[in-house]
Order: C-alpha cells, then sequence, then structure tokens
C-alpha cells in the first residue's frame, strides 16, 4: 500500500500520538501540519492568527497539507483541515482518510491536561467543554463527509491503532 493516511478529527482526538504509532507500524513518513507550519514559518498557530486572521492562518494550512502530501505518509492535519470544500476533496482524492473521533467531554479533559494555547489558539472564547462541544457540532458533518474510516478514540492508544490497522486491512 503506498497511500497517504489522512488523520482529521477535533482538537486532542490524538491525530499527532495515533499518526506517530500508525506511521511506525507502517514504515511511513509522520508529519503533522501544525507542527510542519510553525517550522516553516516561525510563528505559532496563536502568531499567525494574530497577524493574518483565521482566514490566512486557512489559507496557509491548505498550503501545507499539498506540500506535505505523498505517497507511504501518515498526516496529522489540523482539526479545522476539513473546513475547506477542497481540503476535504483533496485529502478524498489523495488517499484514505480516518476521522478520530470522541465525545465533547473526552476532547475537553484531553485538552485541560494539555491546552498548549500558543498551537490550540481558542476558537471561541468559551469555555473549553462548551467550545470543544461547539466545534464538535459545527464540524463533525465535514469530518464525517472526508472520512474514509471512523475511528473511536475514547479508548487506549493500542485499541485505536489496532481500529486503524483493521481497517487498512493490516494485521
Amino acid at each position: 500500500m503506498n497511500k497517504t493516511i489522512y488523520l482529521v478529527g477535533a482538537r486532542a482526538a490524538g491525530k499527532t500520538t495515533m499518526g506517530r504509532r500508525l506511521a511506525e507500524k507502517l514504515n511511513y513518513s509522520f508529519i503533522d501540519t501544525d507542527v510542519y507550519l510553525l517550522e516553516s514559518t516561525k510563528r505559532t498557530v496563536a502568531e499567525i492568527v494574530e497577524k493574518e486572521g483565521w482566514d490566512g492562518f486557512r489559507m496557509r494550512e491548505s498550503q501545507v497539507l499539498q506540500e506535505v502530501t505523498k505517497p507511504r505518509c501518515v498526516i496529522a492535519t489540523g482539526g479545522g483541515m476539513v473546513l475547506a470544500d477542497k481540503n476535504r476533496q483533496f485529502m478524498q482524492k489523495m488517499g484514505i482518510v480516518f476521522f478520530l473521533s470522541a465525545p465533547a467531554k473526552v476532547l475537553a479533559s484531553r485538552l485541560m491536561l494539555d491546552p498548549n494555547v500558543a498551537q490550540r489558539p481558542s476558537l471561541t472564547g468559551l469555555s473549553i467543554v462548551d467550545e470543544m462541544e461547539k466545534v464538535l457540532s459545527d464540524r463533525h458533518h465535514l469530518y464525517m463527509d472526508s472520512a474514509s474510516h471512523v475511528v473511536n478514540v475514547d479508548c487506549e492508544e493500542m485499541k485505536i491503532l489496532n481500529q486503524m490497522l483493521d481497517a487498512l486491512n493490516i494485521d
């Protein structure tokens, strides 16, 4: 299998953690689009948003998606990557898309453990729990629309990894 594998989902769904694990298991390279953006611009998501607004950030995010896509690579996307129609279509065309899905309360509790505000600035100004509920309610259909497979991530990492490997028909 030489496809690109994309991981989509809300903040704290485990895209980076599980992306690394999946890439290691498949002997693929791994790229996190937010980290790539940080390294290539020398600015955090919060700094880009402050200077260019969310529209500027989203435009950069779309460019990064195209730049980093290559065969035999697992790509952890930013939580809002699915907002642009062209990104969802691009990922579907170029590879396999996993939606890492979990309830808002689970994601909120993970975010509270590791808020990393520079790379995860507030989208709404609401409390973490309220923001996660709003973001999931706004984006759930977009995650579903782009997904080749939906993976429940409200469980331990080995189980998540096994769900992904099963979907790829890999032991």
